[in-house]
């Protein structure tokens, strides 16, 4: 039997199926303008990646932002609960989980056996998350994918003080006015969406392993400063982007095997 788990964020939308606890396929699209359409994309292709027909998936559990217009899941749950379980089936001495994605950012103590134990999350303002990056990179005229590369070549102190994203914006139209490195000016970026995940981790606790999730874990810019930050190691998975799909499936699966044991199925 196969499960499946749909995580619906504000800029990606994942999709991930399992079989015997083991992932066979998965999907990252873009989520667009349509929560609901994205998820029925995401979902489609990755039925086609493992080669599953619909009425071979046991059950399908959504998470995340948009998961209640995931219409054909069968329940949801939230992406805390998925993200520390699915960090957990990949890394199991996983104790803390740092989650930065496209609206927000989590730090998730998790227990041994991969419960939620305590957590805080940030889903008010768009510093320090996904969301923040983006609008650096076009402030910048750079791509996404080479933010984190250039800002490890910074070779000069530069500091972006704002912590909301409108006036942090326009303290980098100012930098690049004053002659500043583009380098410099993403390390000091980095630094900004570091320093207040940091802060978040502050008010848990940061107990290692650490495992980074979410997309922002892609930029290996941010995770450097993030590291020296907490002073701790991270780890991240070999695609980040996943584990909140992943741990909706796993639980999906879970949710499954109890109901036959009752009896409900």
């Amino acid at each position: 039997m196969h499960f499946g788990g749909i995580d619906s964020g504000s800029l990606s939308t994942d999709a991930a199926i399992i079989s015997n606890d083991e992932v066979i396929a998965y999907s990252i699209i873009p989520t667009g303008a349509s929560n609901r359409k994205a998820g029925e994309k995401a979902w489609r292709q990755t039925l086609d990646k493992a080669g599953v027909g619909e009425q071979n998936v046991g059950l399908v559990i959504a998470t995340g932002y948009g998961r209640e217009s995931v219409d054909f899941a069968h329940s949801s749950v939230t992406e805390i609960t998925c993200h520390a379980r699915g960090a957990h089936y990949l890394f199991p001495e996983v104790r803390t989980v740092i989650d930065v994605g496209g609206q927000d950012s989590k730090v998730i103590r998790v227990s041994e056996v991969g419960r939620v134990t305590d957590f805080v999350m940030n889903d008010k303002c768009a510093a320090g998350t996904g969301r923040f990056l983006e609008v650096m990179a076009r402030a910048l005229e750079i791509d996404l994918e080479e933010m984190g590369i250039l800002s490890l070549k910074s070779s000069k102190e530069v500091t972006v003080s704002s912590t909301c994203t409108v006036f942090a914006e326009s303290e980098v139209v100012g930098l690049v006015a004053a002659g500043h490195e583009t380098r410099d000016i993403l390390k000091a970026i980095h630094s900004a969406i570091a320093g207040r995940v940091a802060a978040l981790g502050g008010r848990v606790g940061i107990e290692p392993e650490v495992v980074m999730t979410g997309g922002v874990a892609k930029n290996i810019g941010v995770v450097r400063v993030l590291e020296e930050k907490i002073g701790s190691e991270l780890t991240v998975p070999a695609e980040p982007q996943i584990v909140g799909a992943v741990g909706a499936a796993l639980i999906a699966a879970e949710k499954y095997r109890e109901s036959i044991k009752a009896g409900t199925k």
